[in-house]
This record gives C-alpha cells, structure tokens and sequence, in this order.
C-alpha cells in the first residue's frame, strides 16, 4: 500500500504537467480515462496516512478530482482540468483554518507525530505557523484560479512549478524560523536557571 500513496503524492506533483502533456498529444477523453484513475488511486492511498484529516483531503481531493474529470468529458471542455489545484488550496485553507479552532492545529498535530511531547512555546509557535499557511492557501488559491483564464502552458508554469517552489521557499522560511526560535526559547531558559 506505499505503493498507492507514493503514486498518490505523484498524481498531485505532476497533474499540471500530466494536463498539459496528455491535452497535446490526445486529447480530453484518453486524459480524462488516465487521470480518472489516478484519482481513484489518490482515494485509495489516503487510507494509508496517519492523520484523519489527511484522509479527508485525500478523499475528498481524489473525489472532486473524478467531478471534474466528468464534468470535462461530459462537456468536452479541458478548463475543469484546471480547477483541480484550486480546490486543493481550497481543502487545505479549510483544513487548516479549522484547526484554529480546535485545542490542536494543523501543523501542531504535525509536530507532534515527530516529539509527542512539546514545549509550551512550540504549541503557540505552531498556532502560528498554521494562520501564515492560511495566507499561503489564500494567495496561492487565489493565483491558481486566475491562471485558470489563461493560456495552459501559464496554468502549467504555475500550478507544475512556481506555486510548489513558493511552497518550498515557506518551508525553508518557516525551518530556519523554527530553530531561531528553539535557540531563543533554549536560551531564555538557560538565563532562568
């Protein structure tokens, strides 16, 4: 079953460039047969992960992904293909911003399945990090559905790689971040002694 969700973390990575390739060279209907499946695969390997949330999304992606699928043969229109990323920014907005108002967030939950045990001043490190990703869900939602009026190879540049290199870079921030803060708290408790 690690099979299934590696293939489901690829169908995300690569759905642009998979759009874009398959519209080019054959057209909706062989497109929609291939990603159909890899959609349903995207279903089944969410049973796999440890978060119920990260199920749901998995779900409920692979679910809307199979939607619009439909909704692009029936109507023989590949712009159904391109709402898909925005619905995905869209599950993890609500994702996220609903653990605000939950004891733990999103990315504390995150946290936890590294060091079950966290320290006071990561649990409201975390809150945080969870309302800055918030905005990344806006913002890049918000760029994905305005790609989705454009010519595809820009729906493609952005979707396949700019909206994941801002991505990255948020990682990277939000790491280097993270051990400033850890030496600052590790500090501050090394004065109190």
């Amino acid at each position: 079953m690690k099979l299934l969700t590696l293939l489901s973390a690829i169908v995300l990575l690569a759905y642009p460039f998979a759009v874009y390739y398959g519209l080019n060279q054959w057209g909706v209907g062989t497109v929609a047969g291939v990603i159909g499946v890899l959609f349903v695969l995207r279903i089944i390997g969410g049973n796999k992960t440890r978060l119920r949330e990260l199920k749901y999304i998995a779900w409920i992606s692979g679910a809307m992904g199979i939607v619009l699928t439909l909704l692009a043969l029936f109507f023989k229109d590949t712009r159904w293909f391109t709402y898909y990323p925005v619905i995905i920014n869209l599950l993890m907005l609500t994702l996220f911003a609903s653990s605000l108002y939950q004891k733990e967030t999103m990315v504390e939950r995150f946290a936890r399945l590294q060091d079950p045990e966290l320290p006071d001043y990561a649990i409201g490190y975390t809150r945080t990090v969870t309302k800055v990703w918030c905005v990344f869900f806006v913002a890049n939602g918000t760029l994905s559905l305005i790609t989705c009026f454009m010519p595809i190879a820009i729906w493609t540049l952005y979707n396949g790689l700019l909206s994941y290199l801002l991505a990255g870079c948020l990682f990277a921030c939000e790491f280097m971040v993270r051990i400033y803060v850890k030496k600052q708290n590790l500090k501050e408790n090394s004065n109190d002694l």
